[in-house]
């Protein structure tokens, strides 16, 4: 999800969190495509590549329609991150590799950025969201690839298809357990409790994030009141400091008039005894 800012003070600013996000999902994408190319797969888990690096691409595509939009020179755009288009094109093998360019590319952010956590701390609520997509994708791809292969040719198995591994994975990491579908084996019943803790701490950094949206007004409505009660002190302060002076100015201009009316006494004086 790309900002406003031009591209050279974003260079300037290192990559944002969606854009590093992007990053490791192109990496999990690279190596998708290379074990899909190169690995020894039975067609079951092929598929589940292939639905997996697909829902990926979906991502990608997402994300680079949303850029464009949001973007304030289209052409300046698309000449930048045509490459992210044509990454995102589903089903054509040949084309996903175009996605090293994008690694590559955000690699020279960061290398060109002089500090790489600066934008994350700044922001925190796009960091913690880039963050969870990474890791929703992350855990459900090695899930339900290991479920499959695992739980594949086991003895009274009943998870034995790609559609069947995903659909365990997605209810077990969101610790809803149909019960549908469920691992025989001890490894996968060690995969499944591992799942289930993960499940546990992504949900809840979802709700601290929703917190987080929601009490996010309440919080700079009070730094906005905080900041007109500190600019109310200062002009209390100054209207202090003004009155002050005011008042100083006036002793002094007292203490002059006090000075003209003595001279002039003693001058009166002086007349009078030269007349006399």
């Amino acid at each position: 999800m790309t900002d406003k800012t031009p591209w050279s003070l974003r260079s300037l600013n290192g990559p944002s969190p969606i854009e590093l996000a992007m990053m490791l999902l192109s990496l999990l994408s690279v190596i998708i495509v290379l074990v899909m190319t190169f690995g020894r797969l039975d067609s079951e888990t092929y598929r589940l590549l292939f639905f997996i690096d697909t829902s990926v691409c979906l991502i990608f595509m997402a994300n680079f329609f949303v850029g464009l939009f949001r973007a304030r020179n289209k052409m300046f755009y698309l000449r930048h991150h045509w490459i992210d288009f044509i990454a995102s094109i589903p089903a054509i093998e040949a084309l996903r590799i175009a996605r090293v360019f994008q690694i590559l590319r955000v690699i020279r952010l960061i290398r060109m950025s002089s500090s790489l956590l600066l934008p994350l701390i700044k922001q925190r609520k796009q960091a913690t969201l880039a963050s969870l997509l990474v890791a929703m994708v992350t855990i459900l791809t090695f899930a339900s690839v290991i479920i499959l292969i695992v739980e594949s040719g086991t003895e009274g198995a009943n998870i034995e298809t790609a559609e069947q591994a995903i659909w365990w994975a997605l209810v077990t990491i969101s610790t809803v357990g149909y019960g549908d579908y469920y691992p025989v084996s001890t490894a996968g019943h060690i995969i499944g409790g591992i799942v289930i803790v993960s499940g546990v701490s992504f949900f809840g950094v979802i709700s601290g994030y929703m917190a987080s949206v929601f009490v996010a007004p309440d919080e700079a409505e009070r730094q906005e009141r905080q900041d007109a009660h500190k600019a109310e002190i200062k002009s209390e302060s100054e209207l202090e400091l003004t009155l002050a002076r005011m008042e100083e100015s006036q002793k002094q201009i007292e203490e002059n008039q006090a000075k003209m009316l003595l001279q002039i006494s003693e001058l009166k004086q002086v007349l009078e005894n030269k007349k006399s």
